[in-house]
């Protein structure tokens, strides 16, 4: 094939092109410095070409491509006329392909549609790391599944990855932007760069990564029916990701430049190793499992992922057909993985079996729960709750003071409350929102016990069904790793139970020493997608 890739000497549609080249497709490197085409194309074996996408097009049709890679960027800034240029490669009958990672971009493409298959092409936005190939590790993963409960995925690039000017627009356009994300069916507001979380690649490598939008939160929870769908990207070195969430908390703007000068700075520190990460969570004949597909990518190779899926594109364009659409499950993982065969790339697939924090620490004692206490606790993926709650608070000294660090709820006689619980490294993050206060917790299974941590106090529960309840009495505590004498301890009194078929809390604590009330707090909760009052 004749193959035009614009922005071809990119940092990815550089790579993209050696791929070609490799391949034996007839390549011309387009763009509109045309000097760094003609080094690229020196020393490939490619042809130059001078163009602007937003210009003049003479020169490219000149070229009778059979298809066109658009890999320059970054795609949320390709003003009041995005798709003008995919427009322009329908009309001359012409494949389109992108690498675009713009949620709105990606997803807004199938406006061209009836004019693609009209002309008998296709049009594919999104040939990259995601939608394309995270898309085809969820097909994969999802196979056989008789629901899907969660997507995770992650995008981890060591800190010596070259990083073009256009990606890093991308990021920066993106750091403290709000966004949408659907968890448990609910779409949920988040700050673009925030909730951190760990990933693990194997071989040894973990990485954190930050929530940021991609057109899989977008497309995922229509094409593969999922509850909830996640995205994580981040760098390896901890002060370029920490100093982005800060820039996210921010919102500020900072020049692309200044944030190329700091990369290039830390560019002798970290290593040229990253990785991807895809985890589907699903119900399948044989139970609940967490089924992950990994890479890890060495030698600095990295820029050339964005790139496999057009070539496994490319490689057999008879196969997709006409029309215009983003690249969600347009390529199966087998194509994936035999288009990186001869990258230094390493891919794993593992399986784990599925059981929820409760069900494991009560073991046959959770069956004799009502129903709906039941429901509450099966968290194979986040799950949002919403009902109403009334709030007593302490007026001693000491119970203003607990009640203040901890960010319990202030007092009402009937307020909003939600709870997302999320799973968390084989334990559980609560957070609970009463009205707009937000306070979190996190929940672990230690040993035969399970422990309730806030910041750095974590407390040891008696977990234990009587009466058809559940209750959580506190057993003992410690500050990080320091025990705290009993007398120190606050005494709780915590159940939640079943009532008309509704799930129910009363949660009420008294300050150590003096026995005063801190903080008394009950409710009903429902599943957030389908809140009824009771």
């Amino acid at each position: 094939m004749k193959i035009v890739v614009l922005g071809g000497y990119g940092v990815f549609g550089s790579r993209l092109v050696r791929l070609l080249i490799r391949d034996g497709h007839d390549v011309v490197i387009a763009g509109r410095v045309i000097a760094q085409a003609q080094a690229l194309a020196r020393e490939v074996g490619a042809a130059p070409l001078q163009v602007d996408r937003q210009g003049d097009l003479t020169p490219l049709w000149a070229m009778a491509p059979d298809a066109v890679v658009d890999a320059a960027g970054p795609f949320h800034a390709y003003g009041a006329d995005p798709y003008g240029f995919a427009r322009a490669c329908i009309a001359r009958r012409v494949h389109y392909l992108d690498l675009a990672d713009d949620a709105d971009f990606c997803a807004g493409i199938t406006a061209l549609d009836a004019a693609a298959r009209a002309a008998g092409v296709f049009v594919l936005s999104g040939v990259s790391s995601v939608p394309a190939i995270s898309s085809a590790a969820v097909a994969a993963l999802a196979e056989g599944a008789a629901e899907v409960d969660m997507i995770s995925s992650a995008i981890l690039p060591g800190n010596r990855a070259p990083r073009g000017r256009a990606v890093v627009e991308s990021i920066l356009h993106q750091a403290g932007r709000p966004m949408v994300v659907s968890m448990d069916g609910v779409p949920v507001p988040v700050r673009s760069w925030s909730r951190p979380a760990r990933f693990d690649l194997g071989q040894g490598m973990v990485r954190r990564g930050w929530m940021i939008a991609v057109p899989d939160q977008r497309l995922f929870a229509g094409a593969f029916k999922a509850r909830t769908v996640l995205f994580h990207a981040g760098l390896e070195l901890a002060l370029m990701n920490w100093g982005l969430a800060l820039l996210s908390w921010l919102r500020l703007r900072v020049p692309v430049g200044l944030v190329l000068w700091a990369a290039k700075l830390l560019a002798p520190f970290g290593t040229n190793a990253g990785g991807m990460s895809v985890a589907v969570t699903a119900r399948y004949r044989d139970g609940w499992q967490r089924r992950v597909w990994r890479i890890i990518v060495r030698d600095g190779e990295g820029p050339f992922i964005p790139g496999v899926a057009a070539r496994a594109v490319l490689r057999d364009p008879s196969a997709i057909a006409p029309g215009a659409r983003p690249a969600v499950a347009q390529v199966t993982l087998a194509a994936i993985t035999e288009a990186m065969g001869d990258l230094a790339v390493t891919t794993e697939r593992t399986c784990e079996e599925q059981t929820p924090l409760f069900i494991r620490q009560l073991g046959a004692d959770f069956d004799k729960l009502p129903k709906a206490v039941q429901v509450a606790h099966q968290v194979y993926g986040p799950r949002r709750w919403s009902g109403r709650a009334s709030v007593t608070r302490g007026a001693s000294l000491l119970s203003r003071m607990i009640a203040a660090v901890f960010r319990f709820p202030r007092a009402s006689d009937d307020i909003p409350v939600s709870v997302m619980m999320m799973p968390e490294q084989g334990g559980e993050r609560w957070e609970r929102q009463f009205g707009s206060q937000v306070f979190v917790s996190h929940l672990h299974q230690q040993g035969n016990v399970m422990t309730e941590r806030f910041g750095p106090l974590t407390f040891t529960l008696g977990l234990h069904v009587a009466d058809g309840q559940l209750h959580f009495p506190v057993r003992s505590g410690r500050w990080g790793p320091i025990p705290l004498p009993r007398f120190l301890l606050p005494q709780s009194v915590a159940s939640e139970h079943e009532t008309d078929g509704v799930f129910h809390f009363d949660v009420a604590l008294k300050a150590p020493l003096t026995g005063a009330l801190i903080v008394h707090y009950k409710g009903w909760l429902k599943a957030a997608r389908d809140i009824t009052t009771p």
